[in-house]
């Protein structure tokens, strides 16, 4: 098992400060999404997963269960790239379809987080004794040109994560995935499709309140970098769905006037009663958006899964 990295702490530091340094001086206030995944967050996101209310995750798995065998078949891929792969839970559909079919030879997994990367790929590496696993430490916004060439390559980027980048995010993105890739090679999309808000809305706002502790863990984690004062619960969790960019956003609401330091980034910011911070987009899809992205970026759309209720899609698209 080898680590490659291209995101390191200083770096993942600097990206830090300016993204609050930008976020929080801006009207309205907001951050990426990618702070909420500390060690914590990153066990707080594996809980959502397994919520009730959370449909996204069940649904892939069950598209990638039925089709995994498909997948392998089609691409015959010899190398499996994974963009934001977090603990690898569903990524073993696929490495048992590919092994089965006697094809692959190497993991990627690409991640932010080197905790979440290394842990997983340990019990990869003990479960797939005979797969060359590739360690990625990097920002899938700015790394993917580090990641390895070479042969009959299928990249996955799942869980509905491209739906975190507005539209000139995800324009760049595919961009930069299509560069990556050889003519013929692969990359497997998943993407939550539009539906009712009254499903949308509570997979962002569970009963349980772990998407709020989620949602706060931004916070914490500018407290533990930056040396932040923020009070995690003086901000209630906000989840609304806006029908004109088909998305649900997730809010960090202020409860009442507050003034926060943040010595990290020498800022103080002031926030009124009901100021929120924008922390997360989500959007959802529908099938002919997803193809005309594609096309957009330089692919063409292969195969096009859902799971049994329609919630969810999967398409494998060709680089041409």
């Amino acid at each position: 098992m080898t680590l490659e990295v291209h995101l390191d702490a200083d770096d993942l530091a600097r990206t830090l400060r300016a993204d609050v340094l930008t976020g929080l001086t801006a009207d309205p206030k907001w951050l990426p999404p990618k702070w909420f995944y500390d060690a914590r967050g990153s066990e707080l996101f594996e809980r959502i997963t397994e919520l009730p209310e959370y449909y996204p995750t069940r649904s892939e798995r069950q598209i990638l269960t039925d089709r995994a065998d498909s997948i392998a078949r089609h691409t015959r891929a010899r190398t499996l790239l994974e963009l934001g792969s977090g603990y690898s839970t569903k990524t073993r559909l696929l490495l048992d379809a590919l092994t089965t079919a006697g094809t692959l030879e190497t993991y990627v997994p690409m991640d932010v987080s080197p905790t979440a990367l290394q842990a997983a790929t340990a019990r990869i590496s003990v479960d797939y004794p005979a797969l060359r696993v590739h360690n990625v430490v990097g920002d899938l916004t700015r790394h993917l040109k580090h990641l390895p060439g070479g042969g009959a390559r299928l990249v996955a980027f799942l869980g509905g994560t491209v739906g975190n980048l507005v539209p000139a995010e995800r324009a760049a993105f595919l961009s930069d995935v299509r560069a990556v890739l050889e003519p013929g090679e692969h990359l497997l999309l998943g993407t939550d499709l539009v539906k009712s808000p009254t499903v949308v809305v509570p997979a962002y706002d569970d009963a349980a309140g772990v998407t709020a502790d989620f949602n706060r863990n931004v916070l914490r984690v500018m407290n533990n970098s930056l040396g932040a004062d923020f009070d995690p619960e003086g901000f209630a969790h906000v989840a609304l769905w806006e029908p004109e960019q088909e998305w649900v956003e997730m809010r960090l609401r202020a409860r009442w006037p507050m003034r926060v330091t943040i010595p990290g980034v020498d800022l103080v910011v002031d926030f009124k009663a009901g100021e929120e911070i924008r922390t997360e987009v989500s959007a959802k899809f529908r099938r002919d958006g997803v193809a005309a992205e594609l096309s957009d970026a330089g692919f063409t759309v292969d195969h096009w899964w859902t799971d049994r209720d329609d919630l969810f899609g999967v398409s494998l698209a060709r680089a041409v």
